[in-house]
């Protein structure tokens, strides 16, 4: 009698491969030695750095949101040594809209690094990923894609044509076998909101990095993913409020 079958290694492919996010879900993956998770970013030390902990074999591939070219050569390069198992776009910077409103070059680019860029790459891959047939692109938005407010209107405008394309992108590769999981999670406490008083409902990166992993758990699908699932109720509250009073939230 043959003994239980062990499972292929895992490929994983982390783009913003700082990300807290992140990195909390290649830790809550649980991948093992003969695993491999790919960082892709700008800086090899920092991305070496951030996947010190993880056990399983950790590369580093050359990504800038700024730079089209680099999502090419990264999406040749992820599915170069076999079939990719999941993507994690993670990409994605937050500055203040005071900032924006003085500097628009660079309400400019946090829009190439929160949405166009996450539109070239993730083209890309689907098309490579739907000739393996399989695999899951994880896309992580947030609750400003609701309804971007005036504190931080260029964000969530930005989230917002996010949001709309991972849903685009899910309807396009439906019956291929791969499948997108939109992730919408609300203030998460960590380097990107530190010194912000946290929001309602706020989570953790080690949160909805569970709450990530036990959804891929699940199985493929495209779905959307609260974190926490309660935030789906206070979504939908958002989108009913009467335009004067909506502008006089504080945030």
């Amino acid at each position: 009698m043959s003994g239980p079958q062990s499972k292929p290694p895992r490929r994983v492919l982390l783009v913003g491969g700082t990300s807290e996010i992140g990195i909390a879900l290649l830790h809550a993956l649980d991948l093992g030695p003969d695993d491999e998770a790919i960082l892709a970013g700008r800086d090899p030390r920092r991305l070496a750095a951030a996947g010190a902990d993880l056990r399983c074999r950790v590369t580093t591939a050359p990504f800038d949101a700024l730079d089209p070219a680099t999502h090419t050569t990264l999406t040749a390069r992820a599915l170069a040594d076999g079939p990719l198992d999941v993507a994690i776009c993670a990409a994605g910077v937050l500055v203040a809209q005071d900032v924006l409103d003085a500097q628009p070059e660079r309400a400019g680019e946090l829009v190439q690094i929160n949405l166009t860029a996450h539109v070239t790459l993730l083209l890309a891959l689907a098309a490579r990923m739907r000739e393996q047939r399989r695999g899951t692109i994880v896309v992580l938005s947030s609750i400003a894609a609701v309804r971007p407010r005036r504190a931080n209107f260029v964000y969530g405008a930005a989230k917002a044509g996010l949001d709309a394309f991972a849903r685009g992108l899910a309807d396009r590769l439906h019956g291929t076998g791969v499948s997108v999981l939109l992730v919408r999670p609300g203030f998460v406490t960590g380097r990107m909101t530190e010194g912000m008083a946290p929001a309602p409902l706020s989570s953790t990166p080690t949160q909805v990095a569970a709450a990530v992993a036990a959804a891929l758990g699940r199985g493929p699908g495209s779905r959307t993913l609260w974190v926490p699932r309660r935030l789906a109720v206070l979504a939908a509250v958002m989108r009913l409020l009467p335009r004067p009073l909506w502008r006089r939230l504080p945030r």
